[in-house]
């Protein structure tokens, strides 16, 4: 069984959903031929959200669709902590300050009209609090503390080795990679999809996208569960439960604020979410790069983004993103390579994805992603297939994973040395 996706034009994109079949489920097939380098589709997440702490720590983000509210100068000297910081060529920035709003009953901010009206008209009419100045025994509030303070977050599977690696200019905001600390999901996009329910003019059609995703608790056929969902964490869903049910309860999402649809629900953002990453800076260096510049001022010009990258290395190590996630249908049919054959980008600065060829793709290939981050993905099959099975419910059976299964089945002296440093940092 096959599903063509078309596009906004009705016609063929190129790729279509077809049922596997269990354990896998569905995956996305090529329909015609892509070049290394070409965009396979582009796609608008159902629902998205920046991380709490990410917002927290000052990254300024639009409300709706993630694009950056602080110009590259802004955040480059914040990052930086150096207020004096100065970058030329401002017309090389993308951010338009001028056209930043605010939703009229909160604090929140918007990168344009048109991203405040389409926040209202999903979700946010239900989610404004309504008030300038939070309350903090307001159940919403106490939700998104409840959050930043729980310290084990879905997929927070981390790379402590990347922390302290200087990034590649003009690609900090075109992966789909996640960072440490702290999240990688966000409990807000859990709320944004009940909420999206309530407000839609058809609430069966909202909830049957929403149940596309995968979402189950438990892999029956290998008895592995989600590590979310074990026994250990069973107060701390109950308290995020109980929070959301006295936040947004309604008689059409009920179904998902039972104990058992509340660990769904988790599931399906903890399984699908598709990391989300915007920054101005990069998107500065990139366009500064494509200026026509005589040879003695672009060295000038290479030699400051080197030194401005090295001031930001040093006080704010490799997190300099806009960072949160979405939940993507066409991203989220992708399976899972360790030798993956296209990469999720943000081409825009903003949640707009555009799944990209890394690897020649033929007709009838299947297009496959990486779950893991870059770090992640280096580490032994032991160690890659302990965290899928611990965030993502299956065993790896990718061709490299077989090509290696005849590798010792024991994590790497290099993953042991990167836990032991974990456990050290966590004492």
């Amino acid at each position: 069984m096959a599903s063509k996706d078309l596009g906004s034009d009705g016609q063929d994109s190129g790729v279509e959903v077809r049922i596997i079949g269990d354990p896998i489920g569905k995956g996305l097939f090529a329909t015609r031929d892509f070049k290394s380098g070409d965009v396979i589709f582009e796609e608008r997440p159902l629902v998205s959200c920046q991380f709490l702490w990410n917002a927290a720590y000052g990254y300024l983000a639009c409300d709706f669709c993630m694009r950056p509210l602080e110009t590259a100068e802004e955040n480059a000297a914040r990052l930086a902590q150096d207020p004096q910081l100065s970058l030329p060529y401002p017309e090389c920035c993308d951010t338009r300050k001028e056209a930043i709003v605010e939703c009229p009953h909160c604090d929140v901010s918007y990168c344009s009209r048109e991203c405040r009206e389409s926040a209202w008209n999903q979700y946010h009419r239900t989610l404004c609090l309504r008030t300038f100045q939070p309350d903090p025994s307001h159940p919403l509030v106490m939700l998104q503390e409840a959050w930043k303070w729980w310290g084990l977050v879905p997929g927070a599977h981390h790379c402590r080795a990347a922390e302290g690696r200087k990034r590649k200019r003009n690609t900090d905001a075109d992966n789909g990679q996640m960072h440490y600390p702290p999240e990688t999901a966000c409990i807000m996009l859990l709320a944004r999809v009940l909420a999206t329910v309530r407000q839609a003019e058809d609430q069966e059609g909202a909830t049957a996208l929403f149940l596309q995703f995968c979402h189950r608790t438990v892999n029956q056929e290998e008895e592995i569960a989600h590590k979310l969902l074990g026994a250990e964490f069973h107060n701390q869903l109950e308290a995020l439960r109980s929070l959301m049910e006295k936040s947004l309860w309604a008689p059409e999402v009920e179904h998902w604020l039972t104990p058992e649809g509340f660990r769904s629900l988790v599931a399906l953002v903890g399984m699908n979410g598709q990391g989300i990453g915007t920054s101005p800076l990069s998107r500065w260096v990139r366009n500064c790069d494509a200026l026509n510049l005589p040879p003695q001022e672009r060295q000038t010009v290479d030699a400051l983004i080197d030194n401005v990258y090295q001031q930001l290395e040093k006080e704010a190590g490799g997190f300099l993103n806009n960072e949160g996630s979405g939940l993507y249908p066409l991203q989220s049919a992708c399976n899972h390579s360790c030798a993956p054959n296209a990469m999720p980008t943000f081409p825009y600065n903003n949640f707009h994805l555009a799944m990209t060829a890394v690897q020649d793709i033929a007709t009838g290939d299947e297009i496959c992603v990486s779950y893991l981050d870059e770090c992640n993905l280096g580490r032994s099959r032991h160690s890659r297939i302990a965290i899928l099975r611990e965030n993502y419910l299956f065993t790896c059976r990718c061709a490299k994973c077989e090509n290696q299964v005849g590798d010792p089945d024991v994590t790497s002296e290099e993953d042991m040395e990167d836990e032991d440093e974990e456990e050290e940092e966590d004492e």
